[in-house]
């Protein structure tokens, strides 16, 4: 199993917070890569723990846990990290979390806002091509990819 990032998706997601900053917007990763444990902590969320269901992934079954994917939120002008959809702090009449969206997609990402399932709108991702079960049964991303060519 990982332990960190995939360097495309970590490439990608750097490029990504520089363009948006390009833009004026601040994009913050709240979340990368995630170990089993960390995944299972809080896939008992809503469960068996207090707070909300923020999964439906338990460990081994997230992106994260692949160093696949990435979660974001957009940070103020004041420094007050927010997950609001309507905010467009840059005033170009565009929604910030919308430009972040595009942005990410336009880089290779696939955005769980896209999702009819579950809709998890923090988060991007990248799978190269791989299934999950191909990702549990141990296939990876060639490590030596380049972002230009993914």
């Amino acid at each position: 199993m990982p332990t960190a990032l995939h360097p495309v998706v970590e490439d990608r997601t750097n490029q990504l917070i520089q363009n948006m900053a390009d833009k004026g917007i601040t994009v913050i990763i709240t979340d990368g890569f995630r170990s089993i444990e960390e995944q299972n902590i809080l896939y008992e969320q809503g469960r068996t723990t207090t707070g909300s269901i923020v999964t439906y992934a338990k460990g081994g079954e997230s992106l994260h846990n692949f160093g696949l994917a990435v979660d974001f939120a957009l940070k103020t002008g004041s420094g007050q990290v927010i997950w609001d959809m309507e905010f467009d702090g840059n005033g170009n009449g565009k929604t910030d979390w919308m430009e972040v969206v595009e942005g990410a997609k336009e880089l290779g990402f696939e955005w769980g806002g896209d999702w009819t399932a579950f809709e998890d709108y923090p988060h991007l991702q990248m799978d190269f091509g791989l299934s999950l079960a191909e990702l549990q049964n141990g296939e990876t991303p060639p490590e030596g990819l380049l972002s230009a060519e993914y």
